[in-house]
């Protein structure tokens, strides 16, 4: 057996009952395997077993008064997983449904996003069983004070950096960051993701969905093509989502779809952006509620069936696994040239394979989505240096990341005799950095 499917093995069998984390390690060491195993120096160094294993993971009761005054328990985690290039840099996510197999494999991804970026910052990820959905402002309020007084004792500024993520936005990220400040006395760039008035950066609620739009056409570029008078479907209708259709419009494009967790929205003349953001942003209301206000609007139930429509751009942007092997046959047979990875992990392997195998550009989450943490890392040596960047600098600084990452992934994708195949040019541009800084550091 090779040395990467040796550890693989072994890792899966040390963590059994966790499958979003073994999705997160098959995906990433079956496509580095030839060129890790044709490097005997990885192996005596150990790479991939310490690469495996968080160097920490926190595991942390968080009681909190509800308004009735009840106590209520829930569980936070901290997944510090690799700093030999940077301090741990990742988000927290507040859901139901978060438990240590999931931020193990957000933390896991999170190494090489980071990594790709070109910028100092490690892998880490973190989050609670907390649902802040139908939650007075106090008891959100409460619960974040607790959750940082655990926390807090295990991050910084130069130790580990958290962010945002689902659940977690600018009030809930004011909370944390409030009370770090008040139990340490320090206001540092320990957190990323804060408002403006208080240490925060321009262009973050816009960063993921931008950076996305930018690495799409730069690879389109690539091909002599570009966006514009490209008609586009983007799932979801969230901050990645909503941000993302704004820079395809400004250059060119027409997004015809977007969706919530219920269904989705059709308009052949274009999305008409402001009612969208009238109808989610401020009302929080369900995206149906937008086919009641533009007449050209269809509403479709059924989130899932966003890919039977035609387009030439698809850029999933809702959640985990939501393209199966069924939505990329439909974006096949509409003849889709490129799809783009706004979540994380929002196609399943076996759809990016088929993309990949009928020659549509796919370009992976961990390369396409990290504009988010590549602005986070921005805010933090802006807070470094006590400078205020303007939102065009800010701007153009993200988009030189994002066609750099391209560029990387890209090249590796050629040297590596798989032309086109950006997941394994992004695992191993973003392998060999964090690799290559463990080697030099020694056995750490």
């Amino acid at each position: 057996m090779s040395y990467t499917m040796k550890v693989l093995e072994q890792t899966m069998d040390k963590n059994p009952n966790e499958p979003e984390f073994h999705q997160a390690l098959v995906e990433v060491l079956s496509t580095i395997q030839p060129f890790v195993d044709a490097r005997p120096e990885y192996e005596k160094a150990g790479i991939l077993e310490r690469l495996v294993e968080p160097e920490r993971q926190i595991v942390f009761r968080v009681p909190w008064l509800d308004d009735s005054g009840r106590v209520q328990v829930n569980r936070g985690f901290r997944v510090q997983y690799n700093s030999a290039i940077g301090p741990y840099k990742g988000g927290l996510r507040f859901h139901p449904s978060v438990n240590l197999s999931i931020i193990k494999f957000l933390g896991f991804e999170q190494i090489f996003k980071n990594s790709l970026t070109g910028l100092p910052m490690g892998g880490g990820k973190g989050g609670c069983d907390f649902d802040p959905k139908g939650k007075s402002d106090n008891e959100v309020m409460r619960f974040c004070q607790s959750f940082m007084t655990e926390l807090y004792k295990n991050i910084g500024a130069d130790t580990d950096v958290p962010a945002g993520d689902i659940g977690v936005g600018g009030r809930e990220v004011g909370f944390l960051f409030g009370q770090y400040k008040r139990l340490t006395g320090l206001h540092s760039a320990a957190i990323t993701g804060r408002g403006i008035p208080y240490g925060g950066s321009l262009v973050r609620n816009e960063a993921t969905g931008y950076g996305l739009v930018y690495i799409a056409e730069e690879c389109l570029n690539s091909r002599n093509d570009t966006l514009k008078g490209k008609t586009v479907v983007i799932s979801g209708s969230g901050n990645v989502s909503i941000y993302a259709a704004e820079k395809v419009m400004k250059l060119g494009g027409t997004v015809v779809a977007m969706s919530d967790s219920n269904g989705y929205i059709y308009d052949k003349e274009g999305i008409r952006l402001e009612v969208v953001k009238q109808v989610k942003e401020i009302e929080r209301a369900r995206i149906s509620e937008y086919a009641k206000r533009v007449k050209t609007a269809v509403y479709n139930e059924g989130c899932e069936n966003i890919w039977d429509v035609k387009c030439d751009v698809a850029l999933p942007c809702a959640t985990q696994n939501e393209l199966n092997e069924a939505g990329a046959e439909k974006l096949i047979a509409n003849k889709v040239k490129l799809v783009g990875e706004g979540a994380n992990m929002p196609a399943t392997a076996e759809a990016a394979k088929l993309l990949m195998d009928h020659n549509v550009l796919f370009l992976p989450g961990k390369a396409a989505n990290a504009g988010g943490v590549a602005t986070s890392g921005l805010e933090m040596a802006q807070s470094s240096q006590r400078i205020f960047w303007s939102f065009e600098e800010v701007d153009e600084k993200l988009k030189e990341i994002m066609v750099n990452i391209f560029k990387v992934i890209d090249e590796y994708s050629k040297e590596s005799g798989a032309k086109d195949d950006f997941i394994l040019g992004a695992n191993i541009a973003g392998f060999i950095r964090v690799a290559d800084a463990m080697m030099m550091q020694g056995a750490v």
